[in-house]
């Protein structure tokens, strides 16, 4: 009896020192004093939390929302993405698009839809009448668009609806030599240029502007204004294309050397398909380096395997009266890649999704594709040790920044945590070494 009264007693133990290390660290924290804070920690298998500060209370989640597309895209897609739908049609090939973000992406695999198309001897033709989205989402900053970090949503992305501009080592001394010519900002470029462009269709694209600063394109058209150093050596910048249905046919017209024709029209019945690219390759990618494109045609692929119009918000409505009914707290959420400050989840909310992701994919795997600290993706400078303990998705606005994930302690123990600050005023490199140094204690410690 003593030593069953003994080993209870450890284990209630546990639990209250894990909770009052916690408050401890939080209300000691001089770094963490004025911001709003929000923990979750439980145990891996376990609904009721080991330790909890203000966890029912809502945060804006950022990259963290990619949590919930990534658990959609389990519920919804197999092993392969689907790339492509379509219809034959006597001497005509209908198309249309799922939302799958990989035809041609300079960071995915080779999709297989390329060769489809390529191979195919029809006249064909591309329909977007089942796209209803706008280009950016709810929520989004539209001044944003020249940044790497907001590409447009489209029904059938091409390229990652980037343009990718880097270095040229043999144009960049004719380049230097052209320096001391002055430039009209809008005139036509006579220098061979210090960097290249992928897909080289954008070449024609490209302007001479001694007042832009790197490559900068003008918000409505893909005219892309250029410094005469471009993109510096060693260094890549992506800007996000202005995609239009035109822009999708000419840019596949370009790249397979046959012509695609736009046609605008519905196609309600039965249409076959061509997978792309394995799942994992999509998800790890868009975990690993936090890459908002893929989250967001992660949702239109979730709507499209559903039967539902490539609309995400028609997806987020779909997947929460699904799959995620038995979150704790309602969800307020409006995007798939969290660029959206409308987005508000809890604390709570996030570690029992994580609860349910660790129950639909094996540990090994799962760990694989998220970032692991002092190892790979956004927490590769983080959580240094001998061997990684923490595995989570990290989420960065101004002001803002959460981590939710797995964490391994030195007793072996795996925990589920959400970790979220919102409206703080210190640098953020303060914020993030205040939050590794309390979960660096947590794994030490229990």
């Amino acid at each position: 009896m003593r030593t069953l009264i003994f080993f209870v007693s450890v284990l209630m133990l546990s639990g209250c020192s894990v909770s009052h290390y916690l408050r401890r660290e939080l209300k000691n924290s001089p770094v963490l004093s004025q911001q709003h804070t929000g923990v979750s920690i439980q145990k891996l298998g376990e609904k009721k939390e080991l330790a909890a500060y203000q966890s029912n209370k809502y945060y804006n989640p950022a990259s963290n929302t990619k949590l919930f597309s990534y658990y959609s895209g389990l519920c919804a897609l197999g092993d392969s993405i689907p790339g492509l739908e379509y219809l034959e049609w006597g001497e005509l090939l209908l198309i249309r698009g799922t939302g799958d973000p990989s035809l041609l992406h300079p960071d995915l695999p080779k999709s297989k839809v390329f060769e489809f198309l390529k191979n195919r001897k029809e006249a064909i033709f591309f329909t977007p009448y089942n796209f209803e989205n706008k280009r950016y989402g709810s929520g989004w900053a539209w001044s944003d668009y020249n940044d790497y970090y907001q590409p447009e949503i489209s029904p059938l992305p091409v390229y990652g609806n980037i343009a990718r501009f880097s270095a040229n080592m043999a144009a960049s001394s004719a380049a230097k030599e052209d320096e001391s010519n002055d430039a009209v900002p809008g005139a036509p470029e006579k220098a061979s240029r210090s960097f290249r462009v992928s897909p080289a269709f954008w070449d024609k694209a490209m302007v001479l502007d001694t007042a832009a600063s790197g490559i900068e394109r003008d918000e409505m058209q893909n005219l892309f204004r250029h410094s005469k150093l471009g993109v510096p050596q060693g260094l890549i910048q992506d800007v996000p294309v202005r995609m239009t249905d035109a822009i999708t046919v000419q840019l596949l017209s370009d790249t397979l050397k046959k012509e695609i024709k736009l046609i605008n029209i519905p196609l309600e019945i039965e249409l076959q398909k061509v997978n792309s690219i394995p799942s994992d390759s999509l998800y790890k990618r868009m975990m690993q380096v936090s890459d908002n494109m893929l989250a967001e045609q992660l949702m239109l692929l979730y709507a499209s395997a559903n039967g539902l119009p490539l609309n995400t918000e028609k997806a987020i409505a779909h997947a929460i009266e699904h799959h995620m009914s038995d979150l704790p707290d309602k969800l307020v959420w409006k995007d798939g890649s969290g660029l959206s400050r409308y987005n508000l989840f809890t604390p709570r909310t996030i570690s029992a999704l994580l609860q349910k992701i660790h129950q639909k994919v094996p540990q090994e795997k799962l760990f694989q594709i998220l970032p692991s600290g002092g190892r790979s993706g956004t927490l590769s400078n983080q959580f240094k040790g001998e061997k990684p303990f923490v595995f989570a998705k990290t989420g960065s606005f101004s002001n803002n920044y959460n981590i939710s994930g797995y964490l391994i302690t030195k007793k072996g123990k795996t925990l589920v945590f959400s970790f979220m600050n919102n409206n703080f005023t210190r640098p953020g490199s303060e914020v993030r070494k205040e939050v590794e140094r309390i979960l660096t204690g947590l794994h030490e410690k229990f």
